[in-house]
């Protein structure tokens, strides 16, 4: 009977881990991260006290990326945020950045890995812009000692976005440079 049982429990296990596997397309998750940029470039950043408020350039939208971090005893981590296929900047802790974008739709990304970890995080949205609009991007990272943490990115109404701005500090940020090779 034992036996029995440990051989039904190994079949399930396996057949579920399988599934698992087969269930993934590797093609399809390729292209979800279209969104993202390359995977070798670093930002360094940096913040500061004031809190610009810039308009859309003329005849483009305004996205704000702002960083949400709830991570229980963990440092802060760079996440960086990426549009239809380039980084355009990246954020540390409660931090925000801003970009001009053409109407249309676009593709966002963003992402942060640390160490501790195999892969990084990596989440995704999309959004048709429209001249003249301001957008509110919240990427949220949760997560604490004893769990594995999240990262979520959403589009958020602008009363949520204006609050999450007051309470974030405008993050600047550079490529590191590298050395030869």
């Amino acid at each position: 009977m034992k036996t029995a049982l440990a051989v039904t429990l190994f079949l399930v296990v396996s057949v579920s881990t399988s599934v698992f596997a087969f269930g993934q397309d590797q093609s399809a998750i390729t292209a979800a991260e279209a969104a993202c940029g390359q995977t070798n470039v670093e930002f360094r950043v940096t913040t500061d006290s004031s809190h610009p408020v810039p308009q859309p350039d003329a005849g483009k939208a305004l996205v704000y990326v702002i960083e949400e971090q709830d991570l229980q005893a963990w440092r802060a981590q760079t996440t960086r945020a990426g549009m239809d296929g380039a980084w355009l900047g990246a954020n540390r802790g409660n931090t925000y950045l801003s970009f001009s974008i053409d109407p249309g739709e676009h593709h966002f990304c963003v992402d942060w890995s640390s160490s501790g970890f195999e892969r990084g995080l990596v989440s995704l949205t999309n959004l048709t812009a429209e001249p003249g609009k301001i957008y509110y991007l919240r990427a949220r990272t949760t997560g604490g000692r004893y769990t594995f943490p999240s990262l979520d990115l959403e589009l958020v109404n602008s009363d949520e976005g204006k609050l999450l701005l007051a309470l974030s500090a405008p993050s600047h940020s550079e490529i590191k440079k590298r050395g030869p090779k």
